[in-house]
């Protein structure tokens, strides 16, 4: 097949409502549409998106909860070991702070609260504080509680579990074969074991991908295939942030319609799954970012991790604006 040939995009879209996957052909000439399909191309991706979500849109609020100190070396990471990025450098914070964090999470009508720790993995200390807050999160607002604090193994895992956390977030990232390319410090298996881990333990896995870090279209869709395989329930798409003083400092940004495509094949390769506009939307979509919601139905409101994020009226105002609706919370 061309990679310039014109497909029926109705045809996938058919393939992904019948729970079918893919083919690696096809997943590339989605990757590869010459950009006047794009427009067809989100028609066909918004019919697998509305079957599933409506037009319904999950807000998503970050905490940075422990700012730098990292001893990793992902490349992309302005908090890591290997980056001299300015970036503020605090030890995890405290539950009062946490849950000043989670009141402003249901100020911006956000469904789920993520509370994020930089380090490789938390010690029996930070877990413990995290868990206290997330108790009385749980114990006083109507909030879903993800959390990130690296890598886990099971027992610690349950002890999320058992105080009310959620979701987990630990991402792929990349492609197995790029993955030392950009980190050193950990493997790929060893953020598919914590993945493992946190759904043995009862909690929900959340894992994507950050586009844009030299990957080859191939090793998007073999991304896209990992976690479809490892049937995690929501799939965070970044898009790089270049910040310098990051060994990525230098990698362009993701065109906005390259990004639409990224999306497109997200949701057909995953058309059931929470698919997120994540980190890095604004710089890259621009424009164009009300069209990623014809394929993804969830977003972050508010600032990342160490870059800004779109006002939250604006997002607010982008939802109204498509017709779409903000969902509320159902514990």
């Amino acid at each position: 097949m061309h990679a310039k040939t014109a497909m029926d995009w109705n045809a996938l879209a058919d393939k992904a409502l019948a729970g079918r996957c893919l083919s690696a052909e096809e997943s590339l000439a989605v990757l590869q549409a010459d950009d006047g399909e794009v427009l067809a191309l989100l028609n066909a991706a918004f019919r697998v998106r509305r079957h599933h979500f409506g037009t319904r849109v999950k807000l998503n609020m970050i905490i940075n909860a422990k700012s730098g100190l990292c001893p990793e070396d992902c490349g992309y990471c302005a908090q890591s070991s290997v980056s001299s990025a300015p970036v503020p450098r605090y030890a995890l914070l405290d539950k009062e702070t946490i849950l000043a964090g989670a009141r402003e999470a249901m100020a911006r009508k956000a469904g789920t609260y993520c509370i994020v720790a930089s380090g490789r993995r938390p010690t029996d200390r930070e877990l413990a504080q995290v868990a206290e807050a997330v108790r009385e999160i749980r114990a006083t607002m109507p909030l879903k509680i993800c959390a990130c604090l690296g890598l886990l193994d099971e027992e610690q895992a349950k002890r999320l579990a058992e105080a009310g956390v959620h979701r987990y977030n630990h991402n792929l990232n990349t492609s197995r074969g790029r993955y030392p390319a950009i980190a050193s410090t950990h493997t790929y298996d060893q953020r598919v074991a914590t993945i493992e881990a946190v759904r043995r333990a009862g909690i929900s896995p959340c894992s994507g991908v950050i586009i844009g870090m030299g990957e080859t279209d191939e090793e998007i869709v073999e991304m896209a295939m990992a976690l479809r395989e490892l049937d995690v329930d929501s799939v965070p798409v970044n898009f790089l942030h270049p910040i310098p003083g990051t060994p990525l400092a230098g990698a362009g940004l993701t065109p906005p319609l390259k990004a639409l495509k990224v999306l497109a094949l997200f949701r057909f390769l995953l058309p059931a799954k929470e698919i997120r506009v994540a980190g890095g939307r604004e710089i890259s979509l621009r424009s164009l970012q009300p069209l990623a919601l014809y394929a993804a139905n969830s977003i972050f409101v508010g600032d990342y991790l160490t870059t800004p994020g779109q006002d939250v009226t604006a997002d607010h105002q982008m939802i109204e604006d498509l017709g779409f609706e903000i969902e509320r919370c159902a514990l």
